[in-house]
């Protein structure tokens, strides 16, 4: 009798980068970073986990096995900001050796990461995120940041020394705070007020918070 012919097998299309991702457990990061580009694009209000499930090519379900809600997710987007905008500082600040044309550098950092990414930056310091505390993950990379700012002023004020820095050298929070009002300020006033470099007397970002970070080290312990 003549063989029967065997059923012919069906060959699975081989599986896409971004699925062998998530087999590998890269889920969460994607979601993350699916969640960061819709804050980014549409703003931090458009957002929701079937949003981000749609965003990142998944099922609606998928969000959830990670986190609980969507407040846990804007806290995880919000520590990426974070994260990028300490290395934008530490970036820009890596070989200055002076310590005064280093807290200009970081302050340019800090207003050009703001300005570049507004989305994220609103809700890294807005109050969409009821307790930043209950997020280790977020507190842990808003206070690395903040780090950075301390640690700046506290070796501009012992560079220019005790007898011009005065009362700033015993206080280095309150002369941190003021570093860190300045640039938050010029660039919260960029990204929501629409003021731009050119009508401030500057012809980029980059040179009007140089500009700006001057008048702040020349402030400093005056």
């Amino acid at each position: 009798m003549p063989e029967k012919p065997q059923a012919k097998r069906k060959l699975k299309a081989p599986k896409t980068a971004k699925q062998r991702a998530y087999h590998h457990g890269d889920l969460k990061a994607a979601l993350v970073e699916a969640g960061a580009r819709i804050v980014e694009r549409d703003g931090v209000m458009a957002l929701s986990l079937r949003g981000v499930a749609r965003e990142a090519g998944v099922s609606q379900t998928a969000p959830y096995h990670h986190f609980a809600d969507k407040e846990a997710l804007l806290a995880e987007i919000a520590a990426t900001g974070f994260r990028d905008l300490s290395a934008e500082m530490a970036r820009r600040g890596s070989g200055i050796a002076g310590a005064s044309p280093r807290l200009g550098a970081l302050g340019t950092a800090y207003v050009v990461f703001a300005t570049e990414n507004p989305g994220r930056f609103r809700l890294m310091f807005g109050p969409l995120i009821g307790e930043k505390a209950a997020y280790p993950t977020l507190l842990e990379a808003s206070l690395s940041s903040y780090q950075m700012i301390r640690e700046a002023v506290a070796a501009y004020l012992e560079e220019i020394g005790p007898e011009e820095a005065g009362g700033d050298a015993e206080n280095p929070e309150a002369a941190t705070m003021a570093a860190w009002s300045l640039v938050h300020g010029l660039a919260t006033l960029i990204n929501d007020r629409g003021f731009d470099s050119e009508a401030m007397g500057a012809p980029d970002i980059e040179t009007l918070s140089a500009l700006v970070t001057s008048y702040l080290r020349n402030g400093l312990g005056r």
